[in-house]
């Protein structure tokens, strides 16, 4: 037997539901994959679900919300475990790089958060500088936003 859910007045299949909800939850995933240090593109995520006839609001939420929430975590790794992080962030070419770039341009450094390559980066060494939360999530949240919100309007 079928379960059903009611929903805003409307009666809906519990299965469809749920494999219709599967491309999202894999869009949020890679996208927050791709805001960490492994080695994924969220664009290429977001253009793939566009293509594949996804909602183009439902692909911007979903894959926002996972960017966005990897970038959070990024920030409290560089905070909870800076040793551990400004050793790894040392090691390697764009780890390095933005070391140098916050030292040099502080706050206003995580206008580069968004792009391919040092933005994830940037990211680890906002928490282990303790960059202010709040203006952290207000710069970097609205760059990877509109990131999606320009990838989609283009296509």
């Amino acid at each position: 037997m079928t379960d059903f859910i009611f929903i805003l007045g409307e009666v809906i299949d519990a299965q469809e539901l749920a494999f219709g909800l599967l491309p999202y939850i894999a869009l949020f995933l890679t996208a927050f994959a791709a805001a960490t240090i492994l080695p994924f593109s969220s664009e290429a995520a977001v253009i793939a679900s566009i293509l594949a006839g996804m909602d183009p609001w439902a692909v911007l939420l979903w894959a926002s919300a996972g960017n966005c929430l990897a970038c959070l975590l990024n920030y409290g790794m560089g905070w909870f475990f800076s040793g551990k992080m400004s050793e790894k962030l040392r090691s390697s070419k764009w780890g390095r790089k933005s070391l140098l770039w916050f030292h040099k341009y502080g706050m206003w450094s995580m206008l580069l958060s968004w792009a391919p390559l040092i933005g994830d980066p940037l990211t680890i060494v906002a928490g282990l500088f303790r960059l202010k939360l709040l203006p952290f999530l207000a710069i970097v949240w609205f760059l990877r936003i509109a990131r999606y919100v320009i990838i989609i309007g283009l296509m």
